[in-house]
């Protein structure tokens, strides 16, 4: 039986799956269809929408994180990440592209994984904000 907590989990990858492929500019499908699908998928993981989760201060949504399971963190801060790495790309926001350097560098922090393309996401977001 699937519990809440596995269902959410298996929805976080979702979400940073297809985040992933619009950030690798790979989408499968029409980005109206994505818009769609990341709305419900935002209201099924936080109760909210991106609008009001991209609101929040950074400290905030750590806290959001740190109210979930430990060995959860990974991927919430690997889907944050993508989250505000792809949206401040997209509308060239230096406050989401603060917040997804932060997510990322949570991520890599819990994670213990070297991931060399969110190091690389770092080091570009690094350079956009100087």
């Amino acid at each position: 039986m699937i519990t809440d907590k596995e269902f959410t989990l298996r929805l976080i990858r979702q979400l940073t799956q297809a985040l992933e492929k619009l950030i690798l500019d790979k989408p499968e499908e029409s980005l109206m269809q994505k818009e769609l699908d990341f709305d419900t998928l935002m209201k099924d993981i936080f109760k909210f929408d991106f609008t009001t989760l991209s609101s929040k201060p950074k400290e905030e949504i750590i806290e959001i994180v740190n109210e979930r399971q430990e060995r959860d963190h990974k991927d919430y801060y690997e889907m944050l990440g993508n989250l505000f790495y792809f949206n401040g790309k997209q509308s060239d926001n230096k406050d989401f592209l603060d917040k997804a350097k932060t997510f990322y560098e949570l991520y890599l922090q819990t994670s213990g994984i070297f991931a060399l393309p969110v190091i690389n996401r770092i080091s570009e977001i690094k350079k956009a904000l100087e």
